[in-house]
Protein backbone atom coordinates (compact mmCIF):
# COMPACT_ATOMS: atom_id res chain seq x y z
CA UNK A 1 0.00 0.00 0.00
CA UNK A 2 2.62 2.74 0.92
CA UNK A 3 4.80 1.39 -1.84
CA UNK A 4 2.36 2.24 -4.60
CA UNK A 5 1.70 5.56 -2.66
CA UNK A 6 4.79 6.65 -3.14
CA UNK A 7 4.73 5.38 -6.95
CA UNK A 8 2.05 7.64 -7.49
CA UNK A 9 4.07 10.53 -6.05
CA UNK A 10 6.89 9.98 -7.58
CA UNK A 11 5.46 9.61 -10.82
CA UNK A 12 3.86 12.78 -10.43
CA UNK A 13 6.15 15.04 -9.19
CA UNK A 14 8.20 14.03 -12.53
CA UNK A 15 4.82 14.94 -14.52
CA UNK A 16 5.09 18.32 -12.65
CA UNK A 17 8.80 18.82 -13.31
CA UNK A 18 7.99 18.30 -17.08
CA UNK A 19 5.32 20.65 -17.25
CA UNK A 20 7.45 23.57 -14.97
CA UNK A 21 10.59 22.56 -17.25
CA UNK A 22 8.41 23.18 -20.45
CA UNK A 23 6.43 26.69 -18.71
CA UNK A 24 10.21 27.77 -17.43
CA UNK A 25 11.51 27.57 -21.23
CA UNK A 26 8.95 29.17 -22.74
CA UNK A 27 9.19 32.06 -20.09
CA UNK A 28 12.89 32.06 -20.92
CA UNK A 29 12.48 32.50 -24.58
CA UNK A 30 9.47 35.25 -23.79
CA UNK A 31 12.50 37.06 -22.19
CA UNK A 32 14.75 36.77 -24.84
CA UNK A 33 12.08 38.49 -27.33
CA UNK A 34 11.92 41.25 -24.75
CA UNK A 35 15.49 41.80 -25.47
CA UNK A 36 14.90 41.63 -29.60
CA UNK A 37 12.52 44.25 -28.56
CA UNK A 38 14.66 46.55 -27.45
CA UNK A 39 17.12 45.90 -30.32
CA UNK A 40 14.10 47.02 -32.83
CA UNK A 41 13.14 49.84 -31.29
CA UNK A 42 16.85 51.42 -30.93
CA UNK A 43 16.89 50.98 -34.88
CA UNK A 44 13.43 52.17 -35.44
CA UNK A 45 14.20 55.16 -33.06
CA UNK A 46 17.77 55.73 -35.48
CA UNK A 47 15.71 55.40 -38.56
CA UNK A 48 13.31 58.17 -37.64
CA UNK A 49 15.96 60.48 -36.50
CA UNK A 50 17.80 59.77 -40.06
CA UNK A 51 14.62 59.39 -42.31
CA UNK A 52 15.20 63.02 -43.75
CA UNK A 53 19.05 62.66 -43.97
CA UNK A 54 19.19 62.14 -47.71
CA UNK A 55 22.63 63.67 -48.41
CA UNK A 56 21.33 65.04 -51.84
CA UNK A 57 20.59 61.50 -52.77
CA UNK A 58 17.47 59.76 -53.10
CA UNK A 59 14.57 59.67 -51.07
CA UNK A 60 12.59 56.26 -50.40
CA UNK A 61 9.42 57.47 -52.74
CA UNK A 62 12.30 57.54 -55.34
CA UNK A 63 13.69 54.43 -54.80
CA UNK A 64 11.36 52.12 -53.13
CA UNK A 65 8.57 49.70 -55.00
CA UNK A 66 5.51 49.35 -52.96
CA UNK A 67 4.28 46.90 -55.09
CA UNK A 68 7.23 44.48 -54.87
CA UNK A 69 7.29 44.69 -50.71
CA UNK A 70 3.95 44.11 -50.22
CA UNK A 71 4.64 40.51 -52.01
CA UNK A 72 7.09 40.10 -49.63
CA UNK A 73 4.65 41.29 -47.00
CA UNK A 74 2.23 38.75 -48.59
CA UNK A 75 4.55 35.80 -47.92
CA UNK A 76 5.90 36.16 -44.99
CA UNK A 77 2.00 37.31 -43.49
CA UNK A 78 1.10 33.59 -45.07
CA UNK A 79 3.94 32.35 -43.68
CA UNK A 80 2.63 32.85 -40.18
CA UNK A 81 -0.47 30.88 -40.77
CA UNK A 82 0.90 27.80 -42.20
CA UNK A 83 3.17 27.54 -39.16
CA UNK A 84 -0.03 28.23 -37.06
CA UNK A 85 -1.41 25.01 -38.93
CA UNK A 86 1.86 23.24 -38.45
CA UNK A 87 1.12 24.08 -34.43
CA UNK A 88 -2.25 22.65 -34.70
CA UNK A 89 -0.94 19.19 -35.78
CA UNK A 90 1.72 18.89 -33.67
CA UNK A 91 -0.97 19.26 -30.63
CA UNK A 92 -2.59 16.45 -32.51
CA UNK A 93 0.64 14.52 -32.45
CA UNK A 94 0.29 14.53 -36.09
CA UNK A 95 3.99 14.55 -37.76
CA UNK A 96 3.48 14.10 -41.58
CA UNK A 97 1.19 17.34 -41.26
CA UNK A 98 3.83 19.42 -39.10
CA UNK A 99 6.73 18.63 -42.00
CA UNK A 100 4.08 19.39 -44.87
CA UNK A 101 3.63 22.66 -42.86
CA UNK A 102 6.49 23.31 -42.23
CA UNK A 103 7.61 22.70 -45.59
CA UNK A 104 5.10 25.10 -46.50
CA UNK A 105 6.35 28.21 -44.05
CA UNK A 106 10.32 27.36 -45.03
CA UNK A 107 9.27 27.68 -48.69
CA UNK A 108 7.21 31.41 -48.14
CA UNK A 109 9.86 32.88 -45.72
CA UNK A 110 12.59 31.60 -48.15
CA UNK A 111 10.74 33.59 -51.06
CA UNK A 112 10.73 36.72 -48.60
CA UNK A 113 14.12 36.65 -48.37
CA UNK A 114 14.87 35.98 -52.16
CA UNK A 115 12.64 38.98 -52.42
CA UNK A 116 14.31 41.23 -50.04
CA UNK A 117 18.31 40.01 -51.66
CA UNK A 118 17.00 41.02 -54.80
CA UNK A 119 15.55 44.44 -53.41
CA UNK A 120 19.12 45.53 -52.07
CA UNK A 121 21.17 44.12 -54.93
CA UNK A 122 19.09 46.93 -56.91
CA UNK A 123 19.22 49.36 -54.70
CA UNK A 124 23.00 48.85 -54.46
CA UNK A 125 23.22 48.35 -58.42
CA UNK A 126 21.65 51.77 -58.60
CA UNK A 127 24.05 53.37 -56.18
CA UNK A 128 21.75 53.41 -53.28
CA UNK A 129 23.71 51.68 -51.21
CA UNK A 130 23.96 52.11 -46.97
CA UNK A 131 27.13 53.98 -47.96
CA UNK A 132 25.08 56.77 -49.88
CA UNK A 133 23.11 58.24 -47.07
CA UNK A 134 22.20 58.25 -43.32
CA UNK A 135 18.75 57.16 -44.90
CA UNK A 136 19.92 54.40 -46.71
CA UNK A 137 22.71 53.19 -43.85
CA UNK A 138 19.67 53.39 -41.42
CA UNK A 139 17.32 51.40 -43.96
CA UNK A 140 19.66 48.76 -44.99
CA UNK A 141 20.78 48.46 -41.03
CA UNK A 142 16.96 47.98 -40.19
CA UNK A 143 15.48 45.71 -42.85
CA UNK A 144 19.08 43.76 -42.86
CA UNK A 145 18.59 42.85 -39.09
CA UNK A 146 15.10 41.78 -39.46
CA UNK A 147 16.17 39.71 -42.82
CA UNK A 148 19.06 37.93 -40.37
CA UNK A 149 16.51 37.02 -38.20
CA UNK A 150 14.40 35.48 -40.67
CA UNK A 151 17.46 33.56 -41.98
CA UNK A 152 18.18 32.04 -38.01
CA UNK A 153 14.48 31.10 -38.03
CA UNK A 154 14.84 29.27 -41.05
CA UNK A 155 17.85 27.10 -39.92
CA UNK A 156 16.02 26.61 -37.01
CA UNK A 157 12.88 25.68 -38.59
CA UNK A 158 14.76 23.00 -40.56
CA UNK A 159 16.80 21.82 -37.62
CA UNK A 160 13.48 21.00 -36.08
CA UNK A 161 12.40 19.78 -39.17
CA UNK A 162 14.81 17.26 -38.98
CA UNK A 163 14.28 16.47 -35.26
CA UNK A 164 10.32 15.38 -35.96
CA UNK A 165 11.58 12.93 -38.83
CA UNK A 166 13.96 11.15 -36.78
CA UNK A 167 11.80 11.19 -33.72
CA UNK A 168 9.16 7.87 -34.06
CA UNK A 169 6.72 10.66 -31.90
CA UNK A 170 6.79 14.08 -31.03
CA UNK A 171 7.58 14.79 -27.39
CA UNK A 172 6.92 17.66 -24.98
CA UNK A 173 10.13 18.91 -25.94
CA UNK A 174 10.16 18.75 -29.18
CA UNK A 175 6.35 20.52 -28.65
CA UNK A 176 7.94 23.24 -26.93
CA UNK A 177 10.87 23.78 -29.18
CA UNK A 178 7.89 24.20 -31.48
CA UNK A 179 6.39 26.77 -29.78
CA UNK A 180 9.08 28.88 -29.06
CA UNK A 181 9.91 29.06 -32.76
CA UNK A 182 6.56 29.80 -33.52
CA UNK A 183 6.33 33.06 -30.61
CA UNK A 184 9.71 34.12 -32.85
CA UNK A 185 8.59 33.91 -36.10
CA UNK A 186 5.08 35.37 -35.45
CA UNK A 187 7.46 38.09 -33.44
CA UNK A 188 8.96 38.69 -37.12
CA UNK A 189 6.02 39.45 -38.14
CA UNK A 190 5.07 41.92 -36.16
CA UNK A 191 8.15 43.77 -36.89
CA UNK A 192 7.83 43.39 -40.58
CA UNK A 193 4.38 45.30 -40.44
CA UNK A 194 6.06 47.87 -38.19
CA UNK A 195 8.89 48.49 -40.98
CA UNK A 196 6.25 47.82 -44.08
CA UNK A 197 4.17 50.82 -42.21
CA UNK A 198 7.08 52.66 -40.90
CA UNK A 199 9.98 52.75 -43.39
CA UNK A 200 8.00 51.91 -46.73
CA UNK A 201 5.05 53.82 -46.34
CA UNK A 202 6.12 56.26 -44.08
CA UNK A 203 9.10 56.84 -46.54
CA UNK A 204 6.63 57.06 -49.68
CA UNK A 205 3.69 58.81 -48.58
Amino acid sequence: MSHKTLSVSLDGGHGNHGNHGSSDTVFGFWLYLMTDCVLFASLFAVFAVMSNQFAGGPSGKDLFDIGGVAVETAALLLSSITYGFAMLAARRGKSAAVLGWLAVTFALGLAFLALEMREFSHLIAEGAGPGRSAFLSAFFTLVGTHGLHVTVGLVWMAVLAVQVVRAPELSERQLTRLACLSLFWHFLDIVWICVFSFVYLGSVL
